[in-house]
């Protein structure tokens, strides 16, 4: 029986091919540790030198600045955690958005729990901050500013570059959560004014389990753990070096062909998108229609429920829900609630993104069976 047509690359992405190949001798051979200094750490040491220059060449920073975790989670804890804790001297006010990954809405509300002050930004109907509402909610107090670059849901593209003004102007740290764009948009640390830049090694076709803060040089965050010196002595333990290869590869392939993938996913996500406009009435676009992610297509039906569309079509295409339909409750998703939704659409909302990988096949085979599925409800 053939696998359903994958169009759910914003959860998570397949190895690249170039990627496994890379990680290979470092799975078969190379088992050192990157800290012994005899023969059997030399490769791995030299490993993960050269998957640090690789990710700093993607962002255009120095490879110092290049901090690798196990993940975009670990990460946005240390970028919110550490900075809260490093500057805490100088006030204890956060700013953050109501649309955020629960990686950062889960860490500001436990930080509140510790007298810390968050203020969770609105969005406009596209699912955008506005920069009035920012300025707005600056505190003598506020030292941390936490704005994805990207959503993961319904792929709007925030104004990182004009928010990094903001926060200059009112000397405070920025950070932002660019799981979603490494490898859908350019994504230069220098361009966008970021202080912190948190990567996930699974969204951008490396394993799971790797990721990567970029912290400017000579800002200090606290330390979420405390050991040995790994990592420039921020964040201890021995390096996960197959897995930091991958992901430097991974950001190789994602500088080197950045366009070419960026006008692939468009054209099969549009084709997508059209071809279901053109077998579907009432329907409905989430998110910005141009500042938003090349992959990603956030649609709604009206009155119908996401998960019976994808109970219906299982077999066929595997895609995300907008919300969560109960017997006798309706779980909207928290982008959906900021972005007030109406209910009668939010409830059928699907998250259907492209990749590398999809085919315009795929693309024309999960038109059919989402559209028929859809007609079949409304029968």
């Amino acid at each position: 029986m053939p696998k359903p047509i994958y169009l759910d690359y914003n959860a998570t992405t397949p190895h690249d091919p170039e990627v496994i190949e890379a990680m290979r001798p470092f799975l078969e051979e190379e088992f050192g540790n990157p800290s012994s200094s005899h023969f059997y750490g030399s490769k791995p040491k030299q490993a993960v030198i050269k998957a640090r220059e690789q990710v700093a060449t993607l962002l255009n920073c120095r490879p110092e600045e290049i901090i690798f975790t196990s993940g975009g989670t670990e990460s946005n804890n240390f970028a919110l955690k550490g900075c809260a804790q490093a500057f805490r001297y100088k006030g204890n006010h956060i700013i953050t958005s109501r649309i955020e990954h629960p990686a950062v809405i889960e860490v500001c509300n436990f930080l509140e729990t510790t007298g810390y002050e968050v203020t969770y930004l609105p969005v406009d109907a596209f699912g955008r901050v506005q920069l009035d509402d920012l300025e707005a909610a600056i505190k003598k107090e506020t030292t941390l500013i936490s704005i994805m670059h990207a959503n993961n849901e319904v792929g709007t593209v925030q104004p990182i570059a004009e928010i990094a003004e903001i926060a200059k102007k009112n000397d405070i740290i920025l950070h932002t959560d660019a799981a979603q764009s490494v490898g859908k948009i350019p994504v230069d640390v220098n361009r966008l004014g970021v202080h912190l830049l948190s990567i996930a090694g699974h969204k951008v076709y490396a394993p799971k389990g790797v990721g990567v803060l970029y912290i400017r040089q000579r800002l200090a965050p606290a330390k979420l753990m405390h050991g040995a010196g790994q990592e420039m002595a921020v964040r201890p333990g021995t390096e996960n070096v197959l897995e930091i290869v991958g992901l430097g590869m991974a950001c190789e392939i994602a500088k080197r062909d950045l366009e070419k993938n960026m006008t692939h996913m468009r054209t099969m996500r549009e084709r997508l998108f059209e071809g279901i406009k053109q077998e579907c009435d009432q329907i409905k676009l989430n998110g910005h229609p141009q500042k938003r992610l090349p992959n990603t297509l956030s649609i709604s039906f009206l009155d119908l429920e996401a998960n019976r569309i994808l109970d219906a079509i299982e077999t066929e295409v595997a895609a995300s829900a907008g919300a969560a339909c109960h017997s006798d409750t309706v779980e909207v998703s928290a982008v959906l609630k900021a972005m007030k939704v109406p209910l009668e659409w939010a409830r059928g909302t699907l998250r259907l993104t492209t990749g590398r990988m999809t085919t315009a096949a795929q693309i024309d085979a999960a038109v059919k069976a989402i559209c028929a599925a859809v007609e079949k409800m409304r029968c």
